[in-house]
């Protein structure tokens, strides 16, 4: 059979023969090119002697991890007699929940980096809510199959930071594709990207001589952009309201791209994470969302976190950050290498491990390790049961698909990772990587280490005996 890198060519031709939804009638009505992501076929298993971190602060060892029909059934310890089962002996392995990067720009930044390539900001104003950054999606992006060799099993995409307003970000799950659509998470909700700060003034303000051109002028356009939006949704449900009462005469507000965004925020339907290195202005960006009614799942970045965390917590906002960037421009100054472990602190805390990067993306739980590192010697009590939340569960949970994966829980969607070692061991290396049930991902065998199709013809990833990098 023809095979496309790891995965037989008929799975794709499947997915290309998918038809699109067609716009809806409605500006806030269920959204066009919606997902065609199907499970590739996977066999039922049981992995055996491992030690399991479940993603939700258990650890289980010498355990088991039961996958059957592509979900988890069953985690802890136990044996069952099954010979229909594969089994799967870990021999004292790690085995955790896939990982999940909430800040990535893969496909839409990729490699090789080249200005053709140069497709995650709209340059052309501050507020442009009306792209999706999906539609810039490059899926043959390498830096796909680099991060599922890292155990990344799914992932958000999202826009650059230089307008107020980004546009629309998506999660991915980490397939091989044809299409972005192919490999859209299904049921995911959307995000906005927005960002605060030095990124919008500088480009528009110094760059181009327009606003905003100060931090008093981000805050003065994102105030009237949303309560323009909140005048759009107010009209389109007088709208609905005149036709559900049989007026035939009504007419439909004109269309506005920007604004159905918005208008999704507002609604609770489309999830804003928000670019924002100072303490000082996510507490006025919380401000501005009690104002209008909508919230914030995460602040990225966010190297002053520690100093909110408790009101970060208190309002449950995530704060998806680096273990050790910071310094690299004035507002990025303050940062210290407790940040994670402090955010992660406070009752109802939520620390994420985020990557923003093409490189880092392959080592995120070397990122969460160095984090835990550093909370453990200021005197915090972090176990690996506890840190792994952070690139799992937390993760999913600020990307609104926590009741599908982020952790190993009956029924839920068994994106799992092998490891050879303690994840948190600057030595650790995924052996293998489950979407769904089916392995995608070997280190020991080069026919299970996907390529895409710019890669077809050089040189493998690595040698089969010692595996991708």
């Amino acid at each position: 059979m023809l095979r496309v890198g790891a995965y037989p060519l008929f799975h794709f031709l499947i997915i290309a023969s998918l038809t699109i939804a067609g716009l809806a009638a409605g500006p806030l009505s269920a959204a066009p090119y919606e997902s065609t992501y199907r499970p590739l076929p996977s066999e039922d298993f049981l992995i055996t002697n491992a030690v399991v971190l479940d993603g939700t602060g258990q650890r289980f060892d010498d355990a088991s991890v039961l996958v059957r029909d592509g979900r988890v059934a069953r985690v802890g310890n136990f044996t069952i007699a099954d010979s229909a089962v594969q089994q799967i002996d870990a021999g004292g392995r790690w085995v955790t929940p896939g990982i999940i990067d909430v800040h990535s720009h893969l496909g839409v930044y990729p490699n090789p980096s080249v200005q053709a390539h140069s497709d995650g900001n709209e340059i052309t104003g501050p507020i442009t809510p009306n792209v999706w950054a999906e539609h810039s999606v490059w899926p043959q992006d390498p830096g796909f199959r680099r991060a599922l060799a890292g155990g990344v099993t799914s992932m958000q995409i999202l826009p650059g930071s230089a307008n107020l307003f980004g546009g629309r970000s998506v999660t991915v799950k980490n397939v091989p594709a044809l299409t972005y659509q192919g490999m859209k998470f299904p049921n995911a909700p959307h995000g906005l990207k927005m960002a605060c700060g030095e990124n919008p003034k500088r480009v528009y303000g110094r760059g181009r001589n327009q606003a905003p051109g100060t931090r008093m002028g981000n805050v003065a356009m994102y105030r009237q952009t949303w309560a323009e939006a909140a005048e759009y949704r107010e009209e389109w449900a007088e709208y609905r309201d005149k036709v559900d009462n049989g007026d035939e005469e009504a007419s439909a507000p004109a269309r506005d791209l920007a604004m159905d965004t918005l208008a999704g925020v507002l609604d609770g339907e489309i999830l804003v994470h928000m670019h924002c290195y100072r303490a000082d202005e996510m507490a006025t960006i919380l401000d501005m969302a009690e104002e209008f009614g909508y919230r914030v799942s995460a602040f990225h970045h966010g190297v002053e976190a520690y100093k909110v965390a408790d009101r970060l917590a208190a309002a449950g906002v995530c704060g998806a950050l680096w273990a050790d960037w910071w310094g690299f421009k004035a507002e990025a100054y303050d940062g210290i290498q407790e940040n994670i472990a402090l955010v992660d602190r406070p009752q109802g805390g939520c620390a994420i491990v985020h990557s923003d990067s093409s490189e880092g993306i392959q080592r995120l739980n070397q990122e969460a390790a160095k984090a835990m590192t550093r909370g453990v010697r200021a005197g915090l009590d972090i176990g690996p049961e506890r840190a792994i939340r952070w690139i799992t569960s937390n993760a999913a949970k600020a990307l609104g698909i926590a009741d599908q994966t982020g952790s190993l829980e009956t029924g839920k969607m068994a994106d799992l990772v092998i490891w050879n070692r303690d994840p948190f061991s600057v030595y650790a290396k995924a052996d293998q990587v489950f979407i769904d049930g089916a392995l995608v991902f070997d280190r020991f065998d080069q026919s299970k280490q996907p390529l895409s199709d710019f890669e077809l013809g050089q040189p493998a990833l690595a040698p089969t005996t010692s595996g991708a990098k």
